[in-house]
């Protein structure tokens, strides 16, 4: 029901968060922490999107084969473990304290809306950008309790990037969400637009996460990171204009996930040069 290995898209922004956060090496406690609020997160967050999409996912055929549709799992298991997720979730933000704890309900309610959004709006993709967006400025105020334009652009930038594959992922299902009368990007603006709004917010991503590290004032490693980052994002977009569906699982997959964790890698050896 749960994949882990979709964490990789937030929880190295996080991490950068949290790094760039912390004068000095962050502490197990505060790393523990963090780490447990974004899983408890993530998977309170698919359980909803599951629990919400179950009739969808049985009537498409891509999605079918899903735990409740197949009929692998019952929903009420799904509910009891999402539940349980979502508790340790706001425990982790509880025992974190500050604007952590204050702010924790935004995102547990943006988790539970997303699922709904494609049925009323084509912003969909957006509100599941802002939802893994906020996860390095959680990160960052777990650590100083302050708001900085540093998180932001990182958060505006994981914002659009996500949004942005979203898209890519969603021409999959661009026949399927028309005669469903979802209203995904592609379905509504067809695949050629979806090919450059996705073009557009990766470039925005990639100007933010130039802002942050030039506001952060980071160094060589980072800029390296920034640069390869890009060139994947480049591929992934090459492998879809070029091979079409065929290649969307790679790029989707494999190109958004070295992104965040080179830009992760370049941010912890920037974090060793300054001998944090």
């Amino acid at each position: 029901m749960i994949k882990f290995e979709h964490s990789i898209f937030a929880l190295p922004f996080a991490y950068m968060g949290l790094f760039l956060a912390s004068t000095e090496r962050p502490s197990a406690r505060i790393f523990f922490l963090v780490t447990a609020v974004m899983v408890a997160f993530r998977s309170m967050a698919m359980g909803a999107n599951r629990i919400l999409d179950r009739t969808i996912d049985a009537a498409n055929p891509r999605t079918r084969s899903r735990a409740i549709p197949a009929g692998l799992l019952r929903v009420r298991t799904v509910v009891f473990l999402t539940a349980g997720f979502g508790i340790l979730y706001f425990i982790s933000c509880w025992v974190l304290g500050g604007l952590c704890w204050m702010l924790s309900p935004i995102p547990f309610i943006l988790a539970w809306l997303y699922p709904l959004t494609k049925r009323f709006t084509w912003f969909s993709h957006g509100v599941l950008g802002i939802i893994l967006g906020i996860s390095p400025y959680g990160a960052w105020l777990a650590v100083t309790g302050q708001f900085s334009w540093v998180p932001g652009f990182l958060t505006l930038g994981v914002a659009a990037w996500v949004a942005g594959f979203d898209i890519l992922y969603a021409l999959q299902d661009e026949e399927f969400d028309r005669s469903a009368a979802l209203k995904s990007w592609p379905a509504r603006f067809g695949k050629a637009a979806s090919l450059v709004t996705a073009r557009r917010l990766h470039f925005l991503a990639c100007v933010c996460w130039a802002a942050a590290g030039w506001l952060a004032e980071l160094g060589v490693s980072y800029w390296l990171g920034w640069i390869l980052s890009c060139l994947f994002l480049l591929r992934e977009h090459w492998l879809v204009k070029s091979s079409g569906l065929e290649k969307i699982q790679e790029a989707f997959f494999t190109m958004n996930a070295a992104v965040g964790m080179i830009l992760f890698v370049s941010v912890v050896i920037e974090r060793s040069a300054w001998g944090g």
